[in-house]
């Protein structure tokens, strides 16, 4: 049977029965979860958090988009960053000491050196690195810190323009190596900032039956683990996008990182196979031990239903087999999963969106999409106030600040002023050929839709209001108000923007709320608040 996407999509939106199976190696279909979850827990501004606070929790890990995880153990402290693409400043790092509560710690790649794809943190020799790949220019990066919250260094290219996701692995005879996307590697020097000689083909990942539904073979985020006397590579497969039982997660090991690398017998060890399941597209692993010794993989997938919120992190318990390997343990992810033992909870989970711009949180909170070097220099915060020069005529020319809001609905709002000449609002924003949101000038509204203007309406409010978005569950409204809140007025034009994601547009992104201030001088953002709906 072949199925279509809109055959895809509208069966995850009706709940359909329709199931994917894989064909050959015993890979039944899975069967639908076991009632239903319980809702998750709320943090700052209302927002699902994965602790449920009775010794468990629910994915996602890390709601909204945060794809392409790697994870670092550092004593007792786990440090993890995620791909930023055209996000900046980006690789936010996050902070955990039980592996389920997570607080940033701060950004570290702050100069813009190209669409940011899956990175891979490490720490060797007492240093942390960062080794960064990037599509425009591509190559591959690396910054190195001695401490994790930094200074973090200028990005050194490592002139690597034929291969993405780089896997740090030291071997048992002290070498060290990035292996890559294709199942290549190449050596690095001692020090971990250059190459040294070419890139080589080590690996041979294994393939899927000929008749499963995939988007392409596509060998990518290779990371190496070493455990009991056994070096595993772990690597992601079928693509990451497309099908929803496309990605999937294999693994191979070897006495020596010098290999051969056997393919392990169980692969697949992760895959969506069901429509029904609750996570599509599930791959990019890496394993971590626990603070109490067990271990876990975090990997990530689109929730179904919601590929507007891109590729969200996902926490998967693992089990050291008999013969050597071993195997998840979580299922579909769907339900809640018993939290790591040992662990210590630093703080709450997450941050608050919500901002009175007592100061400007650029980089953990918002960021530019794809930024000029001057961009910061547009933003500033005075008396509880964002100023925003203007840049560009629109959204898609403006460099807008975005958030990553997690949940299938929320809300936000924020007073905005213009100056004369000047148009600014609120958008969600996937990329800059796709957004929709709406803006003011002093005489008119400006619709945005499509990613493309689609009316000036007059306005009544002058140079200062209100400005209300509800996306709920994909259908977006729009309110304002001339008294800062207190009555609102509907806003005559609402769409629909489930189609506003990575399967149709390309680009692995999610769509984003944030605000924008194009045209003249400078905009002014006030009491920003966001509020997820549950």
């Amino acid at each position: 049977m072949r199925f279509n996407r809109r055959d895809l999509i509208g069966a995850a939106t009706i709940g359909s029965a329709i199931t994917l199976t894989p064909g050959a190696r015993g890979q039944a279909a899975a069967a639908p979860a076991a009632g239903p979850a319980p809702d998750w827990k709320r943090g700052f501004d209302n927002q699902r958090i994965p602790d449920l606070g009775d010794g468990r929790f629910l994915n996602p890990l890390m709601a909204g988009d945060h794809p392409d995880p790697t994870i670092l153990k550092d004593g007792k402290d786990y440090y993890m960053t995620f791909s930023t693409f055209d996000s900046y400043p980006g690789l936010v790092i996050w902070h955990s000491r039980d592996l389920i509560n997570w607080q940033p710690v701060g950004a570290a790649l702050t100069k813009n050196i190209g669409s940011v794809w899956a990175p891979e943190l490490c720490k060797h020799d007492g240093r942390y690195f960062l080794y960064i790949p990037t599509k425009g220019p591509n190559t591959s990066w690396v910054i190195w810190a001695d401490r994790i919250e930094g200074p973090w260094s200028d990005p050194i290219d490592l002139k690597l323009p034929n291969h993405i996701d780089p896997g740090h692995a030291v071997g048992e005879d002290g070498s060290r190596w990035l292996f890559l996307s294709g199942g290549d590697r190449v050596r690095l020097s001692d020090d971990g900032l250059s190459r040294i000689g070419e890139p080589e083909h080590v690996y041979d990942p294994w393939r899927y039956p000929k008749d499963w539904i995939v988007e392409g073979f596509a060998p990518e985020g290779p990371k190496i683990t070493r455990h009991d006397g056994w070096f595993y590579m772990i690597t992601a497969v079928g693509g990451t996008a497309g099908p929803p039982t496309g990605h999937m997660v294999i693994a191979a090991r070897s006495r020596s990182i010098h290999g051969p690398w056997e393919n392990c017998p169980h692969n697949p060890l992760v895959r969506t196979t069901s429509l029904q399941e609750k996570w599509w597209s599930r791959g990019h692993a890496t394993l971590v031990e626990g603070p109490a010794g067990d271990w876990w993989s975090v990997y990530h997938g689109y929730e179904n239903g919601y590929w507007t919120l891109g590729r969200q992190a996902l926490l998967d318990p693992i089990e050291w087999t008999d013969d050597g390997w071993f195997r998840m343990k979580g299922g579909d992810l769907s339900q809640p999963i018993a939290k790591p033992k040992g662990g210590e909870k630093t703080g709450p989970h997450g941050m608050k969106l919500s901002d009175d711009f007592a100061t400007l949180d650029i980089g953990p909170k918002w960021n530019f999409f794809r930024p000029a070097p001057d961009e910061r220099s547009r933003a500033r915060v005075a008396n509880n106030v964002l100023h925003l020069d203007a840049r560009g005529t629109a959204p898609s020319s403006s460099s807008p600040l975005l958030l990553i809001a997690g949940d299938p609905a929320y809300r936000f709002e924020c007073d905005i002023e213009i100056a004369p000449g000047g148009t600014a609002g609120l958008i969600l924003f996937y990329d800059d050929k796709l957004y929709c949101g709406l803006g003011f000038d002093e005489k008119r509204f400006v619709t945005h839709q499509y990613g493309i203007e689609r009316g000036r309406p007059a306005n009544p409010h002058g140079r200062k209001l209100r400005m209300r978005v509800t996306n709920d569950r994909h259908i977006v409204t729009y309110d304002t108000s001339a008294d800062g809140g207190k009555t609102w007025h509907r806003f005559d034009r609402g769409m629909e923007v489930s189609g506003y994601h990575h399967n149709v547009r390309g680009g692995f992104l999610m769509l984003r709320p944030g605000l924008y201030s194009a045209g003249a001088g400078t905009a002014k953002f006030a009491n920003f608040r966001f509020e997820a709906l549950g």
